[in-house]
């Protein structure tokens, strides 16, 4: 298990793929690796004293610059442990060798999604971005939250609001609100057009979530200038890479991705129970 002192060598390993490992790195860095913070850990594989991968085992299960070898190891180890991720995400090799092993004692899962593109865009959007987005304000909540629920049921299948789960859900959107990473389009009676929010930001890059436009109103481009938006937000605020990985099957939203300027760098997968 790693801890504080293994802070740098481990941020050192997470940028040798900055942008695919943004979310393992933001959560390292904002936790200095402590357990209490994680609420989980982050385990080291070392060759001859040398970190050479890690796993963030928590509420997701993530390698970072994992081999097979060091997939297969971490995966034992997460299997001798007993589940306690909900999701198992990342890169599609080292995910689909981690799941070879837990298959069978961590299964059946709720949903596979074995092929989403992970995108990325590190210049300027090559459209026009919408003048209407904007950073959400506290005042957005009581609009912006029903469009949030509504976002994260469609997306993974169950409301966040089950099991009791609404004032959490609420106090991570107005948490977001509070950092600037909440961006929005509103009509004149208050009611979210397009709206996503920034996940997790590293000094290399930052991971856009929650990409959403009201399903009577899609196919009306408000997607893809809102995505324009909120990538020249980024870049000029926050960090100077956007990522977000896209179901496979979700073809709107990857044409709109390429519209705005995003190319694939790789291939997630993402396991959910």
């Amino acid at each position: 298990m790693l801890g504080a002192a293994d802070l740098a060598p481990f941020t050192a390993l997470a940028a040798r793929d900055a942008v695919a490992n943004v979310f393992a790195d933001y959560r390292a860095r904002t936790t200095n690796l402590d357990p209490r913070w994680l609420g989980g850990e982050v385990w080291g594989y070392f060759e001859e004293g040398e970190l050479t991968a890690a796993c963030h085992v928590a509420a997701n299960l993530v390698p970072v610059q994992c081999d097979a070898v060091a997939a297969q190891a971490f995966a034992e180890r997460a299997l001798a442990r007993g589940r306690t991720s909900s999701t198992i995400v990342g890169l599609s090799e080292p995910v689909g060798v981690m799941w070879d092993v837990l298959a069978g004692e961590w299964g059946p899962p709720r949903e596979c999604r074995w092929r989403q593109p992970h995108l990325v865009i590190s210049g300027d959007p090559v459209i026009e971005p919408d003048p209407e987005v904007r950073p959400c304000r506290r005042e957005d909540l009581v609009s912006l939250y029903p469009a949030c629920v509504a976002m994260y049921t469609e997306e993974v299948g169950v409301s966040p609001e089950a099991g009791g789960g609404a004032d959490y859900y609420r106090a991570r959107i107005m948490q977001l609100i509070a950092r600037g990473w909440s961006f929005a389009r509103f009509d004149d009676d208050g009611r979210v057009l397009f709206k996503a929010e920034v996940a997790c930001v590293t000094p290399h890059a930052a991971q856009v979530q929650g990409v959403f436009v009201p399903r009577e109103l899609r196919g009306r481009g408000l997607a893809t200038a809102g995505m324009a938006a909120v990538v020249a937000a980024v870049r000029r605020d926050i960090a100077p890479t956007v990522s977000l990985y896209v179901n496979e099957w979700n073809g709107p939203a990857r044409a709109a991705y390429e519209r705005v300027g995003f190319q694939q760098s790789g291939t997630f997968s993402t396991i959910m129970f």
